[in-house]
């Protein structure tokens, strides 16, 4: 007779943040309405760093457990009906997944400029251009911002890597991700990565790996920064 085991679920850092925040929220005596206390007092209650703690408060906003209410603070919400205690995956956590774009395509961006074409540089001006253009009429340039960091991945040589930076690219979409977005994207973070992506392909353009990969790493890490970072 074979035994059916039931695959064990590998539950992210926010997750676990965020039961513990619930339990919290039970404990601490909070009623519905009752505001919770400032990000920073609850990092240091729980022993958690601040952009951890923005993951789980964000994944129990999705949920509707709590309110997070912009200039104003973290409010608790009736529970929605669940059967279980545990808050429920909503994607990769943000901050591990640009640490991983950065670690991926700062090597992708050394081999694409050992690679690089005058096509292959002109279609990422384009990219840069296109998404010039889409700030100018104050429209989100996501897909030129996909386009550019896929052209580049390309012209790695590395269909390997080219399909892990895309992977990782389209993770944004996942609920947690799209909360965070929908929170800290607007035209000025965007005209910074624009301005970062500029930077990206002069490097490029000077055929300049150390440049290259320097810029791609530090565009990512600023862009950990204004998502995760708030």
């Amino acid at each position: 007779m074979s035994v059916q085991f039931k695959q064990v679920e590998t539950r992210r850092l926010y997750q676990q943040i965020a039961d513990q925040i619930r339990d919290l929220i039970e404990r601490g005596g909070f009623d519905i309405g009752d505001r919770l206390p400032p990000e920073r007092e609850l990092a240091q209650q729980l022993g958690v760093s601040r952009p951890s703690l923005r993951e789980a408060l964000i994944a129990l906003d999705v949920e509707g457990s709590v309110e997070i209410r912009s200039g104003s603070g973290v409010y608790v919400n009736s529970p929605p009906e669940r059967s279980t205690r545990t808050t429920a995956a909503l994607g990769e956590s943000p901050t591990e997944l640009m640490q991983a774009r950065a670690a991926m395509e700062g090597t992708v961006v050394v081999l694409a400029c050992a690679r690089s074409t005058p096509a292959a540089l002109a279609n990422l001006r384009a990219c840069v251009d296109g998404m010039r253009q889409e700030i100018a009429r104050r429209r989100t340039p996501l897909e030129f911002d996909r386009q550019f960091h896929l052209t580049i991945a390309e012209m790695s040589g590395n269909s390997v890597m080219q399909r892990l930076v895309v992977e990782l690219f389209d993770d944004r979409h996942s609920p947690i991700s799209t909360k965070l977005r929908s929170r800290y994207e607007n035209m000025r973070t965007w005209n910074a990565a624009l301005k970062e992506h500029e930077a990206i392909l002069h490097a490029l353009e000077a055929h300049d790996p150390l440049a290259a990969e320097a810029a791609m790493r530090s565009h990512l890490k600023a862009s950990e920064q204004r998502w995760v970072g708030g």
